[in-house]
């Protein structure tokens, strides 16, 4: 199923199409790849390769380059290989993969889809820490601590359904994509229902994209993980941000008042996209609205250690006159909505989505939230690095 809204600004006419598909709300049977609808998205999607996401079918070239950026990343180097060692033999083959390996995009959102490499589920208490250090070594506290919430939102839900076979914290996967090196191209990726991390290491050069946070509930009221509650931060900074706005940036940010369904256009199986630019430009904005902007992106930024962070915040801001801000759905304290910050080098969005496990079939609710962060112009997954640092070192 496929929904378009249409936004009118000045003389231009831009229709953005915004893409429900039902595929991705029913639950499937845990195996190997080889049929269903599901399964044939992943096929159709690796099919056509990689460009990336654009905003007219085209890649904006020069936007990234291979550089020194002072911050180290011997850390993550070292925890990958401590949890690597800390597998037996045959649990390292099957979580290893070549640095260029389509496995990098074989990842989705939904608890269902089958997935390889090393499962929290199976590991010892003593591999689950090395994981967690692995992770923890490439994030902030805080991008560890959201991790760890949604894994524990995850169960929450298994309580809530009764389905706690289906969902449980520990149903989440890791793999390492090429060897850990502080030299050489590698990365990690986990996958799991509502949380997926794609980190890539050159170097000392770090891209944290595709990321996918997000849960359903959004905070568990009862149970073993009673208190647990993400995303809000987030959510208040996006109000904060159409609110700064004076009606006529408003009427030019957003693009549909109503919320009646799915907004995402980032998720799994979605490399490629092709999303104009929409909304309101930064350049149109005053200092005081330009800076709760770059608070709201530093939010999503900030979830990879501190160091790193703020070399993506300067990228970021070398593109802030050409990044736009852009809105569905209402702007009360109260109101459920979609967002989306997108510039050359960063695309961001939330969504408010409609209820799958829990109150299926509703309208969207701020109990089930999507959010997604990527690179657009062909370097999520660092693949526009990879083929940079190809072509200096082996002529590719």
């Amino acid at each position: 199923m496929k929904e378009a809204f249409i936004l009118r600004w000045g003389a231009a006419l831009l229709v953005c199409a915004v893409v429900v598909d039902t595929a991705f709300a029913q639950p499937r049977q845990r195996g190997r790849r080889g049929g269903g609808r599901f399964v044939e998205m992943e096929r159709r999607a690796l099919a056509e390769g990689f460009k990336g996401v654009t905003t007219n079918g085209k890649v904006e070239k020069g936007l990234f380059k291979l550089g020194q950026t002072g911050v180290s990343t011997e850390p993550v180097v070292k925890a990958a290989k401590a949890f690597l060692a800390g597998l037996s033999e045959a649990q390292v083959k099957k979580t290893t993969f070549a640095v260029d390996d389509d496995e990098w995009r074989k990842w989705a959102n939904q608890h269902s889809y089958p997935r390889q490499g090393m499962g929290f589920n199976e590991m010892t208490p003593k591999q689950r820490e090395l994981a967690f250090g692995l992770v923890g070594a490439g994030l902030s506290a805080k991008g560890l601590k959201l991790t760890q919430d949604i894994m524990k939102l995850n169960g929450a839900l298994g309580e809530l359904t009764g389905r706690r076979d289906e969902y449980t914290e520990w149903l989440y996967w890791i793999t390492i994509m090429g060897e850990p090196s502080t030299t050489k191209p590698w990365g990690w990726q986990l996958d799991g229902h509502h949380v997926v991390i794609n980190y890539f290491v050159l170097g000392d050069q770090v891209v944290m994209t595709p990321l996918f946070v997000g849960s359903e509930p959004v905070e568990a009221k009862s149970g073993k993980f009673k208190g647990t509650i993400i995303l809000q931060a987030e959510q208040a900074k996006g109000l904060e941000m159409i609110n700064a706005l004076n009606p006529a940036q408003q009427a030019r940010a957003i693009v549909q008042r109503d919320k009646p369904g799915n907004n995402g256009s980032l998720e799994a199986f979605r490399d490629n996209r092709v999303i104009p630019y929409a909304g309101l430009k930064a350049s149109e904005m005053d200092s005081s609205q330009r800076e709760v902007l770059l608070e709201l992106i530093g939010l999503y930024v900030g979830n990879t250690r501190a160091d790193q962070a703020k070399v993506r915040m300067s990228e970021v801001q070398k593109h802030l006159d050409d990044t736009r801000f852009a809105w569905v759905g209402g702007t009360d304290s109260d109101s459920v909505f979609f967002f989306r910050i997108h510039s050359p080098v960063i695309i961001i969005e939330f969504d408010h989505q409609r209820g799958i496990a829990l109150n299926r079939g509703g309208p969207p609710n701020r109990d089930h939230i999507h959010s997604v962060v990527r690179t657009p112009n062909g370097n999520d997954y660092g693949k526009d690095l990879l083929r940079l640092h190809l072509e200096r070192e082996h002529g590719k």
